[in-house]
């Protein structure tokens, strides 16, 4: 009797562990937790799932304010971005130019490859959701360049 006790007791903590293991995971505005950005100054990160710095399949989100641009760069991995509010500036190439860009608003949806150098500026407060398999990076194309305030 106490054998059985013990099987169902540990059946029941498996199957416990399982179902948390699976359990979805939930990003909805009132929970998202929202961190300065590190090498962004002015530009908040919530991270959703996964670690962009560990191998394995991540989550993040960017909040990007008003009147921002993100200088020629590159990762080292594809990103898959959607537009969640607001809307983005994209272009590509090693030099800044905004006759170059193309313009994605909310909903929208862009892969941008490992390694292609592109830049962003924003016009609006603007989030975007960018999943991936990491470890990524950043790399400025001329370090020189800061991001931050047009």
């Amino acid at each position: 009797m106490r054998t059985a006790a013990i099987v169902l007791l540990l059946v029941a903590v498996v199957l416990g562990a399982a179902a948390c293991a699976t359990a979805p995971v939930t990003a909805l505005p009132d929970n998202v937790k929202w961190v300065d950005h590190p090498a962004f100054p002015g530009v908040k990160l919530a991270v959703i799932h996964g670690n962009p710095s560990q191998p394995g399949p991540f989550v993040v989100r960017l909040w990007f304010p008003a009147n921002y641009q993100v200088p020629p760069h590159f990762h080292p991995v594809d990103e898959n971005v959607t537009m969640i509010s607001g809307s983005v500036n994209l272009g590509h190439g090693d030099r800044f130019d905004k006759s170059q860009g193309k313009r994605y608003v909310a909903g929208d949806f862009v892969r941008v490859a490992a390694t292609m150098r592109h830049y962003a500026w924003f016009t609006e407060d603007t989030v975007v959701q960018v999943h991936s398999i990491g470890p990524t990076g950043y790399t400025q194309v001329n370090p020189a360049d800061k991001p931050g305030k047009m």
